[in-house]
């Protein structure tokens, strides 16, 4: 902070804020990163806001009964994980309790019943990420790795607990490969994604590389077992480095489905979560073989075709033409007839002659981005339907929506939950039933 700096402070962590700090009540609100909900902690506010103080922990007084010895020893510089000090169960229940504090202040609702929470891996489970890579010239090496904690530095580690293999151990490797390369200060960012049997990696590349630098990637992918894509533009620029393109797919076993992606496309992060998560979804929205259903923001089919195989009809509705296609063509290579994809802008109120409102949807499945659903709330109630389950990455529009949906267009919110579908993270996932009043 500006000026003579503040003296130490003591104070009790009331809550933990969207990016998993501590909040401390003590004149103006202080956030303080590390801080866990219950602790008595002394603290040193160090950057002004209008509203709070950004905080340094200095020490813990009296520690909260779930605080445990972080795994990664990043952690705190690195911005990837927020909650490693936290032990897994109480990340389930601090998530939880920041669901119910958004729904009672938000949305002034309060579902009939909580879901037990979904939990699943807590290590090695991303199978997707957009990771900074830099050369820094000081260490006379390249570094590849999520970002350090509120600066654009890259986070000098070896190996990350939290993706899945074998990125987790990979990162020094292509360190040392990007350093080896003549464009090494031409590769800003390397995104990878992991499908059930391949893991592509897709490099930014300001410069096309040269035959020595082609030669030293193909190597890597023989020593390492993955995929290089090369990204000279935008998302429609990305090619494999060489032959044709590795076929990328996951499974969803219990529906007998098979979905099949592309290296940059949206996919749910966690792979066993995401069973989980659509196999609740759907227990929830319950579809019988004469249901018609709707799938908003449906992106590649992930919850569109496992409900085909439940339902007489699946409408999927989503915003990205390429996901409409690729969903689409999911739809054909697993044989399913009776799901049909529209493409539409879902962030606004949809036209009363919209094609895909027109066929009297009896279920509603929607799973918006952060921003919520707000726009299409008015359409959806008008369809009547017997249930509406929403999937929510964000607390705060989920209660503003379901707020909408109870008190202005007579829904009852049956239940809600949440699943840890970013363990380690501050990261909310939540999911709602809603039915007619």
């Amino acid at each position: 902070m500006r000026g003579t700096p503040k003296p130490p402070e003591t104070g009790t962590v009331s809550a933990l804020n969207h990016d998993g700090e501590g909040v401390v009540h003590a004149g103006k609100t202080a956030f303080v990163a590390g801080a866990l909900p219950g602790e008595v902690v002394r603290y040193q506010r160090r950057r002004g806001h209008l509203r709070h103080d950004e905080a340094e922990l200095l020490e813990v007084l009296e520690p909260a009964a779930g605080r445990v010895t972080p795994r990664c020893a990043h952690f705190g510089v690195c911005g990837g994980c927020a909650l490693q000090h936290l032990a897994g169960p109480a990340q389930l229940a601090v998530k939880a309790q920041q669901l119910r504090d958004n729904l009672a202040r938000l949305g002034r609702v309060e579902p009939a019943q909580w879901l037990e929470p979904l939990a699943g891996p807590e290590w090695g489970y991303r199978r997707r990420a957009r990771l900074g890579a830099r050369f820094v010239a000081k260490k006379g090496r390249s570094l590849v790795g999520f970002r350090e904690r509120l600066s654009t530095r890259i986070t000098d580690t070896g190996r990350c607990e939290v993706l899945a293999p074998p990125v987790d151990g990979l990162l020094r490797p292509l360190g040392e490969l990007l350093t080896a390369l003549a464009i090494r200060e031409r590769v800003p960012q390397i995104e990878f994604a992991a499908s059930d049997d391949v893991v592509a990696l897709v490099l930014r590349v300001l410069e096309p590389p040269g035959e020595d630098d082609l030669a030293r990637l193909r190597a890597f992918e023989a020593a390492h077992g993955v995929r290089f894509y090369l990204q000279p533009g935008g998302p429609d620029s990305v090619r494999p480095l060489a032959g044709p393109a590795p076929v990328l797919r996951y499974a969803l076993p219990e529906f007998a489905v098979e979905l099949e992606f592309g290296p940059t496309d949206f996919i749910q992060v966690n792979a066993a979560m995401n069973r989980r998560l659509v196999a609740r979804a759907i227990e929830l929205l319950a579809p019988e073989p004469t249901s018609r259903v709707l799938d908003l923001f449906c992106g590649l089919g992930n919850f569109t075709l496992a409900l085909a195989r439940r339902a007489a009809t699946v409408t999927g509705v989503e915003g990205e033409a390429a996901l409409v296609a690729r969903a689409a063509a999911n739809a054909r290579r697993n044989g399913i007839g009776n799901a049909s994809f529209h493409v539409a802008d879902l962030a606004v109120a949809p036209p009363p002659a919209a094609p895909w409102l027109g066929g009297g949807a009896t279920h509603v499945l929607l799973d918006p981005p952060r921003a919520g659903a707000a726009a299409l709330l008015p359409a959806i109630a008008r369809l009547a339907p017997q249930r509406i389950v929403y999937v929510s990455c964000h607390p705060a529009t989920l209660a503003r929506d379901l707020g909408l949906l109870v008190h202005e267009h007579g829904f009852k919110l049956r239940f809600a939950g949440v699943a840890d579908m970013f363990p380690q993270t501050a990261h909310v996932e939540s999911i709602a039933v809603l039915e007619p009043g």
